[in-house]
């Protein structure tokens, strides 16, 4: 594992694995996602391009509407807190990349396994208001954002990443322009004074640094729109094959997946033990999770775990379980999660693309019992 010490930006963060330095990118260990609300010190890290200088004065950081609307806007943070009404959810943020590293053959970006995501308390105000201020024109389609961030190599002249989602998306009441986390201002690295958080959807949309939404009247075309970035192959293709002419399309909600997140991978049990409490997570992008399923012998049975009520639309629902351990020896817990659209997660990888999107493989955690323990 790469180095960390070195990185004053993690260094109040809570053993998280590093996956690159430039742009910065770190994951959360699986089992150090079991609180219901994800600690700032336990959620992701990912960047597209370098960090912006610190703002002096947070709440005079200002963002810009624009486009094709009737009345553009500047609003500063300040603005946004006294002119709308603030609202807190707890949502789910994901990485379209989380579970790239079981793509086999592997796939161009960070080696995520399952731990590009979290899900915090986020107060803000809906753009939706902020959008209905402006006065979408009849010709808005598409929104197009962008950050403070320069690029890899530094550079201001173009924008690190540049994304951008239908106008349905945009006008949901979930989908907030944060400026909090967690009941405090929004950390920086996390993308204060202003970001923007579209939940259900890839992380990548939830623009960190907020300065500008550009309302289009065409699909957005920036960087992080075009080629293969964030498309995946609308069938299936055979994994390392070329897309060239294969149709593609956005990858908009992300698919169902679920986590454990108790006991960690290569936990021990003392001889004798004839039952696990097992807990973790699991979400849906834009649907809802309606089954977790636990299996200790490979799928050859399946036991239902209890779910609890999410909070709001979007938060993570957790869930639990007893499963029975007929004997001592060494199990894997595996984990899947079915959706209200009736998917469930695949036992192995089964959507290869290029950069490793979606992947959304079931969960396995190996344990053992009176093996040493």
């Amino acid at each position: 594992m790469d180095r960390r010490d070195d990185i004053p930006e993690l260094k109040a963060k809570d053993g998280l694995s590093l996956l690159g330095r430039i742009p910065l990118v770190a994951e959360t260990p699986e089992e150090k996602l079991d609180d219901a609300t994800t600690p700032v010190s336990r959620f992701f890290v990912r960047n597209n391009g370098l960090l912006p200088e610190v703002p002096e004065a947070p709440e005079r950081w200002s963002l810009t509407i624009d486009g094709e609307i009737e009345r553009p806007l500047r609003l500063t943070v300040e603005e946004l807190k006294r002119r709308f009404r603030v609202k807190t959810f707890r949502m789910v943020l994901e990485c379209g990349g989380n579970g790239r590293s079981f793509l086999v053959p592997p796939a161009e970006g960070n080696p995520w396994t399952h731990g590009g995501v979290g899900c915090a308390e986020w107060t803000g105000v809906s753009l939706s208001d902020v959008l209905r201020e402006a006065g979408l024109k009849s010709s808005a389609v598409y929104t197009a954002h962008y950050g403070a961030d320069p690029d890899k190599s530094g550079s201001r002249d173009t924008p690190s990443i540049s994304r951008g989602m239908r106008i349905e998306k945009a006008l949901e009441e979930h989908t907030l322009l944060a400026f909090a986390m967690n009941g405090e201002p929004l950390p920086f690295l996390h993308g204060g004074p202003v970001r923007l958080v579209v939940p259900g959807w890839p992380g990548s949309l939830s623009q960190k640094w907020l300065t500008r939404i550009w309302i289009r009247d065409r699909e957005h075309d920036g960087p992080g729109m075009t080629g293969l970035s964030y498309r995946l192959p609308v069938k299936p293709v055979q994994p390392g094959a070329s897309l060239e002419g294969v149709p593609l399309r956005i990858l908009e909600s992300m698919p169902v997946r679920s986590i454990v997140t108790a006991p960690a991978d290569g936990t021990a049990f003392p001889a004798g033990t004839r039952s696990i409490a097992v807990r973790g997570a699991a979400w849906a992008g834009d649907d809802t999770v309606v089954s977790v399923a636990l299996s200790l012998d490979r799928g050859a049975t399946w036991t239902d775990a209890m779910l609890e009520p999410p909070r709001n639309r979007y938060d993570w629902t957790r869930w639990s379980a007893t499963l029975p351990v007929p004997a001592n020896g060494p199990y894997e817990i595996w984990a899947r999660a079915t959706d209200s659209t009736g998917r469930s997660q695949p036992l192995e990888p089964d959507n290869w693309n290029p950069n490793g999107y979606g992947c959304n493989a079931v969960h396995r955690v190996a344990i053992t019992v009176g093996l040493g323990a």
